[in-house]
């Protein structure tokens, strides 16, 4: 089965190469003295980039949750080395999309047209920021970001561990578990998929008679898939594919989950109550989606004894 590379949010592989809540300590306005707008000049690139494109937004946030949960926050995801040996190669994230590796890269240059700013803010930083500003600008909740991270000077294929959309309920909560996330910050971050899309290749197993899929639902797809089955792609939340909000919920409720790994939150009781609290309540969502994505960002920080401020996101220095 192929590996679910939405979010998002964004479920469990065995915990081998997952990185622990890091020690280092990350803070709010870490900058504040370096680079005083930072946050306005980044925030102002992703818009510029949202409005290029209305995909930057979701792969922004999917780019985020890739890099956190292989080898920690910082910014590995966007290494890109000559021999191939790096974790963009691997399978499970070859369909990440162009548009939030360029949202990053926007930013960072940036940043880096401020004198004052140049080469002293991380990629890992902007990387947080881009995707904070990717989920407010796309009428979500605007939250603090802890910053204070270095970059990697490492990444590797073979260290990619990423959840499968067709884990069930158990599976997804080992792997953020091992993560150092609870099952209440994996159904939050989650709901990231109320933004993106997959590809059939992700959901079309479940064409066949899922029982937990709407059957009205499941026609739908199956004439989408059919009519282009190379290039086929559905949203994740149809009702409001662009913007952040608890559709994603509600359709869990009425079997219009896209991914195996969503659906299930609904299907297995033991999620199914935060289910329905998220779908009725868009503010008890915000607030523990910002609590996990609080958490996830403090996965596996470097330091400056092990990391390094990239002058090139793609490249170690």
């Amino acid at each position: 089965m192929r590996s679910f590379r939405f979010l998002a949010f964004v479920a469990v592989a065995l915990v081998a190469v997952s990185a622990p809540l890091a020690s280092a300590k990350l803070r709010q306005n870490y900058y504040a003295n370096v680079c005083p707008n930072l946050e306005n000049i980044v925030r102002g690139s992703v818009q510029r980039s949202m409005q290029q494109s209305p995909i930057s937004a979701p792969a922004t946030l999917r780019l985020f949750f890739h890099d956190c949960a292989v080898q920690g926050c910082d910014a590995s995801i966007l290494i890109i080395k000559p021999n191939g040996d790096d974790e963009w190669h691997n399978t499970d994230n070859q369909s990440l999309k162009p548009e939030g590796f360029l949202t990053v890269m926007a930013a960072k240059a940036a940043v880096d047209s401020v004198p004052q700013c140049r080469n002293k803010v991380s990629c890992a930083d902007i990387l947080a920021l881009a995707t904070r500003d990717s989920v407010f600008l796309s009428g979500g909740p605007n939250y603090a970001v802890e910053l204070g991270r270095f970059d990697s000077r490492v990444s590797t294929k073979n260290s990619v561990n990423l959840p499968h959309g067709n884990f069930n309920l158990d599976q997804l909560t080992g792997y953020f578990g091992s993560l150092g996330l609870s099952r209440t910050d994996m159904i939050a971050l989650s709901g990231g998929h109320t933004i993106g899309a997959a590809s059939c290749g992700f959901f079309g197993y479940r064409l066949g008679g899922d029982p937990t899929m709407d059957p009205n639902f499941a026609n739908m797809l199956r004439g989408t898939c059919r009519a282009n089955p190379a290039g086929g792609f559905a949203f994740l939340d149809g009702a409001s594919p662009l913007r952040f909000d608890n559709a994603f919920y509600q359709n869990l409720r009425t079997g219009r989950g896209l991914l195996g790994s969503d659906q299930t939150l609904y299907s297995d009781t033991r999620s199914r109550g935060l289910v329905d609290l998220y779908a009725g309540n868009q503010g008890a969502f915000f607030k523990d989606f910002v609590t996990a994505m609080t958490k996830l960002g403090r996965v596996g920080v470097k330091s400056a004894a092990n990391g390094e401020i990239r002058r090139d996101c793609r490249f170690p220095n």
